[in-house]
């Protein structure tokens, strides 16, 4: 089979999506399906390894989000159509903007299948974004946004079931697949948690937290700044790191130099994965993260596979990986709780290190190879539909 990625961000742009993508495309090959993927162009980024198969597509700025490009639409619709005389099975789009709506477009014309991966949580991203807009109203709109694109697919792929169970409740009928992004096997390779303390001056006994991933509004980090407020009352020597770029930084920098706490925190911006990403979460001693907005929260699976333990909420799809014996303490959205449950890792050496080997255990059965010939079925069937009813579509609220 051969299949016909979209979308509106890859890398060198770091995300859960560029992450998703790329998994999936390297792991789907050994499921028989060959993938095309169509993205934005970006600067070019020195030493960044190639990917085969894709396509860029002249792009511009994006106002306000140095890090995201939007392609142009004349130049998508022509680079589309200079694929229309090769052979697609289907078409898989995985970001909601200018990629589904000519997704959709192409998926009619060449009479493919279609479907998309929902990969964000809207609700919360337009009330951090457009604070001006009601919430309520924001929520109306995010729902019959949603409700709108999946009517035109096939399928949808949600990461988690609180994913799928949301897109339920909003009205949409269209059948949906829970297929989580899985991990790669190197993200299973131990990294050497000296080597990154001795790179970044921290001495080896510093007690450190660490949070990955975008650096947004959205991602409740300021929940994680009023927490380590809390818990350095207790651990003064302690250090947090926050790992990942975006436009809530100077905010949290802000933030810290008014709670007090900016000398013990520090931002490190981005890290390359292979090597240098699982260095930071062999170094840490406990993975903290707080976001409402997830859709499924790999980075979650990624410190657990170092053996990081992990203290979260469990919202959404996080929700959905923090089970019992994974590894992990969820705590409540409370600064004084998370911060004791935090504590209770720190100061329990023995605690600690059983967590760790059940994270290590739990994520085996997140092997991203699993997943990808979940995917693959889900293609097959689409591609080759069986004679058998569709399902009542969902009556709209």
């Amino acid at each position: 089979m051969r299949i016909l990625f979209i979308s509106d961000v890859y890398f060198p742009r770091v995300n859960g999506v560029s992450t998703s993508i790329r998994t999936f495309r390297a792991d789907l090959v050994s499921a028989g399906i060959e993938t095309v993927l169509v993205a934005p162009a970006y600067a070019a980024v020195p030493g960044a390894p190639a990917d085969s198969g894709v396509i860029r597509v002249p792009s511009s700025a994006v106002p306000g989000d140095p890090e995201d490009r939007r392609m142009r639409w004349r130049a998508l619709c022509a680079a589309l159509a200079r694929l229309e005389s090769e052979h697609f099975d289907l078409v898989h789009i995985h970001t909601p903007f200018i990629a589904h709506y000519a997704g959709v477009r192409f998926a009619r014309r060449a009479r493919l299948p279609v479907i998309a991966t929902y990969h964000t949580f809207f609700e919360e991203y337009l009330h951090h974004y457009v604070p001006v807009l009601p919430r309520w109203l924001g929520r109306a709109l995010a729902r019959r946004f949603a409700r709108s694109q999946c009517e035109a697919l096939s399928a949808v792929v949600a990461p988690s079931e609180p994913m799928r169970q949301l897109l339920r409740a909003y009205g949409v009928g269209t059948r949906i697949e829970v297929i989580p992004t899985g991990l790669p096997a190197e993200r299973y390779v131990r990294g050497d948690g000296a080597r990154f303390r001795v790179t970044h001056g921290i001495p080896l006994d510093r007690p450190l937290l660490l949070y990955v991933g975008r650096v947004a509004h959205e991602k409740n980090i300021e929940f994680l700044l009023h927490s380590f407020v809390v818990l350095r009352r207790s651990r003064p020597d302690a250090l947090l790191i926050i790992c990942g770029e975006g436009p809530a930084r100077t905010a949290l920098q802000a933030l810290a130099r008014a709670l007090g706490i900016a000398q013990a925190l520090h931002f490190i911006g981005y890290l390359e994965r292979e090597h240098a990403l699982a260095d930071c979460y062999a170094a840490a001693d406990v993975f903290v993260f707080a976001s409402r907005t997830e859709t499924q929260g790999l980075v979650l699976l990624e410190a657990l596979a170092q053996g990081c333990p992990v203290v979260s909420t469990a919202i959404m799809g996080t929700a959905s990986i923090l089970q019992p014996g994974c590894g992990a303490r969820v705590a409540p959205e409370k600064p004084d709780v998370f911060a004791k449950t935090v504590l209770d890792v720190l100061d329990d050496p023995q605690r600690a290190a059983r967590l760790s080997a059940q994270g290590l255990d739990y994520t085996r059965t997140w092997a991203s190879m699993h997943m990808a010939w979940r995917l693959a079925k889900l293609y097959r069937e689409l591609k080759d539909p069986s004679p058998v009813s569709t399902p009542a579509r969902a009556v709209h609220m």
